[in-house]
Order: structure tokens, then sequence, then C-alpha cells
């Protein structure tokens, strides 16, 4: 099994047409906003009613909910749960995921369990939900589990979310356009916050397509979002969408459950005990992937652009090696609005560390469209999700369904 094309098309409904983040705000608002494109019709009534929203319903607004709540006492647990890293990784001199020593940490306590995991809850929940069956913990629960997942998915679609090195980035400083940041915040908003500042006009304008145009916000990045769906989904990606979608065969899957997983089913209840820890014998060791979810399938290849681009050879060499590595405990998202601003608008001055706003590396980032391939993947594969968890399609043999309403 496994998402389809066919799926897709029969989002439509009666008006088919052609095809049309972890990021900082932007990007996972970008992301969310892609796959509320791509939901079948009897999807979002269902998510707006789970997120228990008044008045006009979008995902993008609870996108960095996961990441607001996680300095919070009772969500501080839920830090690790936004990125993976493999022991032997080190990129770009080693590439593991995982390689011999396996994963870092406690097992299953990732972002790609997490995905895994929320979505056993959500669906748990609709089996509940159609049965009439539900109590206020359970809406409560799958609220919870909804936002994660929709962050988590956008998560995984950052690459250096995807690795341990220096917290993924954050303890290494580099220079952009002469002024002093850090790798992770490279990537989570600087290199999307310059495409922001060079889009072609056309794209302040609407889209002669309804489907896309009804779920923008008015925010400053949607000509952003015309411009994916326009020249990447709807152009350069529209041949590639089926391979984003599929699983590899898988061995059957049977569930486990350790003495600690008891535990946190009897301190956060049976469902938040689940997603914690997670109970499939599939994907890289991590038991994550069937024939029809399979973020470790999908996480590798965004995590081999950690050694193809993201990590320049140059900061492991003279004179960068000794003066670009600064420590620290944080593997959090740094990227907000204010932080972009104050980059942008401080002086530019030199500085002992490597430029990466050069042709070479954010040129190359540009010239190949990176960053927009990875928040389409993400934002179809989140709508992947929701449509197989949610969709009411009326055919028992749509098991697999991600659907595009463009």
């Amino acid at each position: 099994m496994r998402f389809s094309q066919l799926s897709l098309i029969l989002a439509a409904g009666s008006t088919i047409v052609p095809y049309v983040s972890a990021w900082g705000v932007v990007g996972h608002e970008v992301v969310a906003t892609v796959a509320q494109m791509h939901l079948h019709p009897s999807v979002m009534p269902i998510l707006c009613d789970i997120l228990n929203y008044k008045g006009d319903c979008h995902l993008a607004p609870v996108a960095t909910w996961a990441d607001k709540v996680r300095g919070l006492p009772q969500y501080r647990w839920t830090a690790p749960l936004h990125y993976i890293g493999a022991t032997d990784d080190y990129p770009s001199k080693t590439c593991a995921f995982p390689g011999e020593k396996g994963w870092e940490g406690r097992r299953n306590i990732n972002v790609l369990s997490a995905i895994r995991n929320t979505t056993s809850v959500l669906e748990d929940y609709m089996d509940l939900r159609k049965a009439g069956l539900t109590t206020e913990s359970d809406d409560d629960a799958a609220q919870v589990a909804l936002k994660f997942l929709i962050h988590f998915v956008g998560d995984m679609h950052m690459p250096l979310h995807l690795t341990g090195r220096d917290k993924g980035g954050n303890g290494i400083k580099v220079s952009f356009d002469s002024r002093v940041t850090n790798l992770h915040s490279l990537w989570d908003g600087l290199l999307i916050a310059k495409r922001l500042r060079t889009i072609p006009s056309n794209y302040t304008r609407s889209l002669p397509l309804p489907a896309v145009e009804n779920h923008l916000r008015g925010t400053i990045y949607d000509p952003y979002i015309r411009r994916v769906i326009w020249e990447g989904i709807m152009g350069k990606y529209e041949d590639e969408i089926d391979s984003w979608l599929t699983c590899p065969a898988q061995p059957s899957v049977q569930p486990l459950q350790a003495h600690w997983e008891q535990w946190l089913s009897w301190t956060f209840g049976s469902r938040i005990g689940s997603w914690i820890m997670g109970s499939r014998l599939t994907g890289g060791g991590l038991n994550t992937d069937d024939e029809t979810l399979c973020p470790y399938h999908w996480a590798t290849p965004i995590h081999a652009l950690n050694c193809q681009i993201v990590f320049p050879k140059a900061l492991d060499e003279p004179p960068y090696s000794r003066v670009s590595f600064s420590g620290t405990d944080d593997h959090a998202c740094n990227s907000s609005d204010k932080a972009l601003e104050v980059h942008w608008t401080s002086k530019p001055r030199k500085n002992p560390y490597l430029e990466l706003d050069t042709p070479e590396y954010a040129g190359t980032i540009e010239n190949a469209w990176i960053v927009e391939k990875l928040m389409s993947q993400g934002g179809v594969r989140l709508a992947a999700i929701l449509n197989w968890l949610f969709a009411d399609v009326g055919d028992s043999t749509i098991s697999n369904r991600t659907f595009i309403t463009l």
C-alpha cells in the first residue's frame, strides 16, 4: 500500500485541474499551507473541529505551536522529539543514518518516532470518534497530537533536524551577508528570508487558481507560496510527487510495549504514553516505517543533504575549524521573525567566520530550489498523512490517500 497519485486526483471532486515548516515560522507555515491545499474536502472540517477553531480555520497558525510550548514545564520533555541524530554522523566527514553505533538518545524519543506515534494517536482517536465514544480527555489529546504532527513533519524536512552534529548546526558560527549567525539559523530562516526579498513581482498578484488563493492568509510570504506552487508543485515537481509518497514494502508490524512505555501510559494516559514511546518494528531500527507511513525512508535522502551541501567541507579546515565552533546545549529552532529582522537590519561587519552568502553555497541552494523542494515535500506528505487519517471517500480500496485540490 502507498499514498497514490490516483488519490491526488480524487481530492479534486468535481473540479479537477492540473497539479499544482524544521524551519522557522515561515518554513513551518509554508509546509502547513501547502498541506492544506492538498487536503480532501472532507478533512479540513474535522481538523478545524479537533483544533477547536472559531472563525476562519487555517493550519498555518498552529504549525509553530510545538516550538512555542517546548520551554514550558509541562512540555519540556518534548524537546528531543524535534530532531534525531546518529552517533556515527558527522557531516561532511561522515554521513551515517544511523551507522554501526545506532542513534543518539533514548529509543523512540526523536522526530521520526514522534511522527509515527502522533499518527497512531490520531488513528485511535478517529476509531473512537466514529463509534461515538470520545471523551473530553480524548479530544484534548487529539488536539495536542495534531499540533505536534503538523510541526514534526515540518521538522523532518529540515536537514539539520536529522543530525546531532553540533546540536544540528546551532553550535557552528558562520557568516551570511557579512553578518554573524549559526548554521541552523541560516537554514531555519535566513535562506527563506533572502528568497522572500527577491520574489518576482508577478507573484504579488493572485494566481488564477481559487483553490490556491482560498488557502492564503494575506501574509508577507503569500507570493513565495504562489511561486512554490506554480513553478514547483505544478511545474518542476509535477512528475515527482507520486515518488514522494511511496514507501517500500515492509515486514509485518507487531506491537511491543516495554515497562517504560507502560509507566508513561499510566502517567499520561494510554494514547499519550504510546506516542511518546512508539511500538513498531521497522524503519532504520527505529520501528517507524510500514508500507503506508515511512518517515525514516522519507528522511534518509533529506539527511544526505547534510553531507552534500549543508555542511561545507571548509568548516572543518583551517582557518574556520579553529573559530567556528561555539558549543551549545540548544537543538532548537531559533529563527523568529524578530531574529531575522535583527539579522538583516544589523550592519555588515568583517568577521572570522566562513561566508556562506556566496554563489557556491547560497547560490547553489537557490538555483537547485533545495529549500522549496523540501517544503513542498513536507506539505504533500503532511497532507497524505492527514488524508489517510481523516478523509471520507466512501471507498475502502483507497487506503493511502493524499489529495490535491488544486
